[in-house]
């Protein structure tokens, strides 16, 4: 993000078949970047509490069907509903936002400031609501404690080391792709196919996502986990490290690498 106009090929050095499809898709990241960026607090605040919600609701169905099956698999599967339920309510995850806003920050778009701001926020405010519904997720179907806390005792007993932040880069870049791919298109039925799939490849396949898994311990916690929120609070921490990584260096630098003259002419209108 650092990189300057001058290391950037310029308009002149556009391709000499652009790919429009993709540079329609820039145009639009840059876009919603800014509004996202720009976003008041009030809203701000709002669709990340949504999207901690929105997550709970997976959780609920995750937890239901994993105690009901045993099957991490089809649990995975019942968990997208709580990313169809981000996509059509609109609401905010975190992950969510190492594409759209940070393409925005290379165009000159949105400041490091305001990056900073979005993401704390987010992720704050996911946490928060996420911890409140998974009490009372817990409250009224306490039969799932035992497998609230076996989920979360995975990710406890992985600590922190290679196998769980390769975990957790991958559940970054994960969660990128699909909003790549959502963005790829402005048709809500296509964009709900990646919702599910990845969504269900997230939950099913247990990699370390800094919000989920964190609602699946505030969910053990609540019912006398055999772990405290020291533990939950490295294990997160851990997590989102490993999610910047993925989502940054895994998908979206090498996403600006198609567009390079696309950022420069965006550049150079910013100065």
């Amino acid at each position: 993000m650092d990189q300057t106009a001058s290391d950037l090929p310029g308009a002149a050095d556009r391709p000499d078949e652009p790919e429009h499809e993709v540079e329609d898709a820039f145009d639009r990241l840059v876009e919603e970047g800014e509004d996202r960026l720009r976003r008041p607090l009030l809203p701000l605040l709002s669709v990340g509490l949504l999207g901690g919600i929105d997550v709970g609701t997976g959780l609920l169905a995750y937890l239901v069907v994993k105690h009901e099956t045993g099957n991490d698999l089809l649990a995975g599967l019942a968990f997208s509903v709580g990313f169809v339920a981000l996509l059509l309510a609109r609401s905010e995850l975190f992950t969510e936002n190492f594409l759209v806003p940070v393409i925005a920050v290379v165009a000159r778009r949105g400041t490091l400031a305001q990056l900073t701001r979005l993401w704390g926020t987010t992720l704050l405010t996911n946490l928060l609501a996420g911890w409140v519904i998974t009490w009372i997720i817990m409250t009224a179907l306490p039969d799932l404690a035992s497998t609230a806390v076996d989920s979360a005792r995975h990710f406890i007993d992985l600590g922190v080391g290679k196998e769980s932040f390769a975990l957790a880069v991958l559940a970054g870049a994960v969660i990128t792709l699909m909003t790549r791919m959502q963005h790829a298109t402005e048709a809500v039925g296509v964009k709900l196919v990646p919702a599910i799939l990845f969504g269900a490849l997230l939950a099913g396949t247990q990699l370390l996502h800094s919000v989920l898994d964190s609602l699946l311990m505030f969910a053990a916690l609540h019912v006398g986990a055999p772990f405290g929120y020291a533990d939950w609070a490295r294990t997160a921490a851990w997590a989102v490290l490993g999610n910047v990584v993925g989502g940054l260096v895994l998908v979206t630098a090498v996403r600006l690498l198609r567009v390079p003259h696309r950022v420069a002419e965006e550049r150079d209108k910013a100065e």
